[in-house]
């Protein structure tokens, strides 16, 4: 509605409601009614709408001006009263309710007289917000001039003016009325101008087969509810199958009509939100794009939460193809996509597992690649056409009886990183446009967190390609089984601290290092591979204790890294002639070797601890010998094994020493594996292990050594 209406001409004013038929009929809904109705506005009560049975008993009054002026042939004593009315309704916004009240004016085609009406006063909102009275008058002079007054109007004039009432409280949208029980009861214009239902059909229960198959059923229990318990305002949402066929949201609101204390029926309204309800749609989805992706570093796992909100809200079936990240790929090579991540609506086939895949066989996927442009495809359910997807993809649209598909670029920085294939299947209505580029959006909106997952992707994998080249493979030492395992941070792209170490003295003595220098960055690891280095270097220079090579080697850190602090753990695998293996060794601030026989006895060797290294140089330090039993393994490991976030490291410890006892008689390889894999779970740390086993016993060996300081 206008805010300010011009009163020369009511055909200006009524043109202009007419027009916003397509938000909403607006006043004209009053226009049919077998009363007078009349709509002012404001506290001036500005007139804004007189519908014909007014215009038949009052005259054409002009609108856009107060109604003092409308009818300033009112007389006085009639006037007052009314004008007075008005504003108390305005004011406390409660009806008002008059009986067979005289009123003395001209009336169009007889002049100046005196009738008789019953009239109701109702505060009404008005579209734009503002609030108005609704005014309903029924003439009643032949029952009064005739001595037939009666106390109340008839069941069905009553019934009429209740409704017409009931509807400024619900708003003036396309109307309905139903039986107390809930049937409608009679005919409705505009829905059937909406719905395409004829009477038939939409009366009793009718209705209900106009809406989404997927609301049916909660509509009838909300609206039985409200039948049932006399709800003063029924409000719900619904789709409405309109005569093309789509879809669209609607907003119902109903009020009962009461007739004393008994509902004689209800009257409501339906207002088309489509718009609204995509809108808000939209923004939940995107809220929960971002809430799924927060905290989240890992680039499978980001692509895997977002596709848990693609499934099921937007489709049935989504998998999310990753690219090369190589930006100097041949134009004419073969691209080859990764399968990352996705997500399957219950019931559905699952989805094959993860692989790599050529491009080449989907030449729709190719075209999302070269033009950056989404595909929409729609086809028989379990019909795709050839081309539109990937090999493992298509015999999965073909068993899930797929209806359409989208494929959607995501681009990153500038670059295409990924392609996301949504599928909707069986008798889900198609995807839509709308839900195609909403779809787009989501993965638009997690652009930075993204990024941010790409850029610490590359980095980690740079990191361990780094880290790898600075780890040397175990050397091949005869009866002796060596295994090496590292396995870099979760949380952090950088490469880390973490060193192992195995190589061969002159004599053929067999030495093994484990160590952590402190911080996860490029430093640490420089350092890192420097102090492994020197420590090698220094274990060769000459045959002494473990503990005193690693006095030496924190003296040099005092003079290159003054800055640094290391743990580490240095020992022998020394053998004589007559006697069983032995490991000296010393320990330097690190978590003590595990020892395990192999009937599964298993302890940490603790005989020689030391301060760590780049705290206190040149001070003594201990060293041990420990007998090494037949086919027993030993593990040097780094506290990324042991240590859990809140937890006390002693705990770690026993944990991993049962852990590994179980394993006695595992093959050294899945040992280390089941290690790794099995204790490995919500740490953030990096881990490096190394294991070896010692061989059987030869026959008349003497037995180990008695255990000794070295």
């Amino acid at each position: 509605m206008p805010t300010h209406v011009d009163g020369s001409a009511r055909e200006v004013s009524m043109e202009y409601v007419r027009g916003k038929r397509s938000g909403g009929l607006g006043l004209e809904v009053f226009d049919p009614a077998p009363v007078a109705v009349t709509v002012s506005r404001g506290p001036s009560h500005r007139l804004i709408y007189t519908n014909a049975v007014f215009q038949s008993i009052f005259g054409d009054r002009p609108l856009g001006v107060p109604i003092r002026e409308a009818f300033d042939d009112l007389v006085e004593e009639n006037s007052s009263a009314y004008f007075t009315l008005l504003d108390e309704v305005l004011r406390t916004g409660k009806p008002v309710n008059v009986s067979e009240a005289p009123v003395t004016m001209v009336y169009s085609g007889t002049g100046l007289q005196e009738r008789f009406f019953t009239f109701g006063l109702s505060e009404i909102f008005l579209d734009d917000g503002d609030r108005g009275v609704l005014q309903v008058f029924v003439e009643v002079t032949a029952q009064v001039t005739s001595a037939q007054r009666v106390q109340a109007l008839s069941e069905e004039r009553f019934r009429l003016l209740q409704r017409y009432k009931s509807l400024g409280r619900v708003g003036t949208q396309m109307v309905w009325v139903t039986a107390a029980t809930g049937g409608v009861n009679e005919p409705s214009p505009g829905w059937q101008k909406v719905t395409g239902q004829s009477w038939e059909e939409f009366r009793g229960d009718g209705w209900l087969r106009a809406l989404h198959p997927d609301d049916v059923e909660p509509t009838i229990a909300s609206w039985s509810r409200a039948v049932e318990e006399v709800t003063p305002l029924w409000e719900h949402v619904y789709r409405l199958r309109l005569t093309d066929g789509t879809y669209r949201h609607f907003k119902v609101r109903a009020v009962p009509v009461r007739e004393g204390d008994v509902v004689a029926e209800w009257v409501g309204t339906c207002a088309d939100i489509e718009q609204q309800w995509q809108e808000n749609r939209r923004q939940e989805l995107l809220d929960r794009a971002t809430e799924a992706t927060a905290d989240i570093t890992r680039l499978e796992e980001m692509l895997t939460a977002l596709a848990n909100v693609i499934v099921p809200e937007l489709a049935d079936g989504c998998v999310i193809y990753l690219l090369p990240e190589s930006a100097d790929r041949p134009a004419d090579a073969p691209l080859v996509v990764h399968r990352i991540a996705g997500a399957v609506r219950s019931g559905l086939p699952e989805r094959p597992a993860r692989n790599e895949e050529s491009i080449g066989t989907s030449r729709a996927l190719a075209d999302v690649v070269r033009h950056r442009r989404p595909v929409h495809i729609l086809f028989p359910p379990g019909q795709p056409p050839p081309g539109i997807a990937l090999a493992d993809t298509e015999s999965w649209l073909i068993d899930a009886a797929a209806n359409s598909m989208v494929l959607v670029p995501v681009i990153v920085d500038g670059t295409v990183a990924a392609v996301v294939s949504a599928s909707v299947c069986g008798e889900r209505p198609v995807i839509s446009a709308t839900d195609a580029a909403l779809i787009g959006q989501t993965f638009d909106h997690a652009h930075t967190p993204l990024s941010n997952a790409i850029e610490f992707r590359r980095t980690q994998r740079v990191a361990l390609a780094l880290q790898h080249s600075l780890l040397p493979d175990p050397p091949v030492v005869p009866d002796l089984q060596i295994v090496a395992r590292y396995r870099p941070s979760p949380a952090a792209a950088e490469v880390g601290g973490d060193w192992y170490d195995c190589f061969l003295l002159h004599d053929g003595t067999t030495v093994l290092t484990i160590g952590d220098v402190a911080g996860h960055d490029l430093p640490s690891a420089v350092a890192m591979s420097q102090i492994r280095n020197m420590l090698r270097g220094l274990s060769i220079d000459r045959q002494e204790p473990p503990g005193e090579i690693l006095r030496r080697l924190d003296n040099a850190m005092g003079t290159l890294y003054s800055e640094e602090t290391a743990t580490c753990v240095l020992a022998r695998v020394e053998r004589a002639s007559d006697r069983l293996p032995r490991l000296n060794y010393s320990v330097a601030g690190h978590p003590p070797p595990l020892l395990v026989d192999h009937d599964g006895d298993s302890r940490f060797l603790d005989e020689a601890p030391n301060h760590l290294l780049g705290l206190l140089y040149d001070r003594p330090r201990d060293s041990a010998v420990e007998p090494l039993p037949p086919r027993s393994t030993l593990l040097l490991y780094t506290d990324g094994l042991v240590e859990r976030p809140g937890e006390n490291l002693g705990d770690g410890l026993e944990r991993l020493r049962r852990h590994a006892a179980s394993l006695a008689r595992e093959p050294l390889e899945s040992f280390c594996d089941r290690l790794l894999t099995e204790l490995n779970f919500g740490g953030k740390d990096d881990i490096a292990m190394i294991a070896l086993r010692l061989p059987a016993a030869p026959s008349g060996d003497p037995g180990p050594l008695p255990r000794r300081a070295a």
